[in-house]
């Protein structure tokens, strides 16, 4: 987060912004720009790509779905835009660690253990870990003794849409997050890498709940698409992973999307107007 910080300081916080006298590694000038950066890029890539796949990508002839609610894109994006800058304070704590020098971060592909080999692995290393890592929290919000508190909030929109994707209760928002921001602590990655991971991430997430169901035939049952997260939201205990179905195979919660089996929610529209 460090780049981004200097892009700021460089070119609007110091000329800007800031009086002269306060040093751009000052700790509480840091803290400050990162907060304030780091809710308007989570705003700016939650409204962009929400927005680009609700417009582009999200059927909507699933808002005529029964479990679709009343204003519920409104309601979506008002849940998501008052969460943001919760989730952002112990992210930003985070972060703050990052600039400081206390993760595994590095600038140059020379600092990498094993050259361009080892960005190619970090990344996916990165998306491995991470996925293992949501899935066992993603599983533990859904205990009942968290569940209702933290992340049924989020199971409020049944049939989702893009907008869905970051509507979270604060906790349950950094939690899910969480092996995000812990792998550059815990294994080497290169800056560049990490930021185009934290915009992919962002719109995995969008992703997964745009109502498209396709996928090729071959990854069907590999990647957890938007057909599977659409039954994580319908049936609840099933489907926890973020990007691939491995730890849902593992912990005996995987199920094949009722979409690949033609009992899906478009299925379920086209027989109501066929009645």
């Amino acid at each position: 987060m460090d780049l981004v910080l200097n892009v700021a300081d460089y070119h609007l916080l110091t000329p800007y912004v800031y009086p002269s006298t306060w040093p751009e590694n000052e700790p509480f000038r840091q803290l400050l720009s990162l907060f304030v950066i780091t809710n308007l890029g989570a705003l700016a890539l939650y409204l962009l790509f929400g927005m680009l796949s609700y417009y582009f990508i999200f059927d909507h002839e699933l808002k005529k779905h029964p479990q679709f609610l009343e204003n519920q894109v409104q309601r979506e994006i008002t849940y998501a835009v008052q969460s943001l800058p919760w989730i952002s304070v112990p992210t930003v704590a985070l972060f703050f660690a990052e600039v400081r020098g206390y993760s595994k971060l590095y600038d140059n592909i020379e600092d990498s253990p094993y050259g361009w080999p080892g960005v190619v692995l970090s990344m996916l290393s990165f998306l491995f870990f991470t996925d293992m890592g949501i899935y066992w929290i993603h599983r533990f919000l859904h205990h009942k003794l968290l569940y209702k508190r933290f992340h049924k909030p989020h199971h409020l929109w049944k049939i989702a849409t893009p907008f869905a994707s970051h509507a979270f209760h604060p906790v349950d928002g950094f939690m899910q997050s969480l092996p995000y921001h812990v792998y550059p602590f815990l294994f080497p990655l290169h800056k560049v890498t990490y930021l185009g991971l934290y915009i992919f991430v962002n719109v995995w997430t969008i992703s997964i709940h745009d109502g498209d169901y396709r996928v090729p035939k071959i990854l069907r049952h590999v990647i957890n698409g938007s057909a599977h997260h659409t039954d994580h939201h319908l049936y609840f205990d099933y489907n926890y992973g973020q990007y691939f179905t491995l730890w849902d195979k593992i912990g005996g919660s995987y199920k094949s999307p009722t979409s690949f089996e033609g009992k899906g929610p478009h299925d379920y529209l086209r027989k109501l107007r066929e009645k």
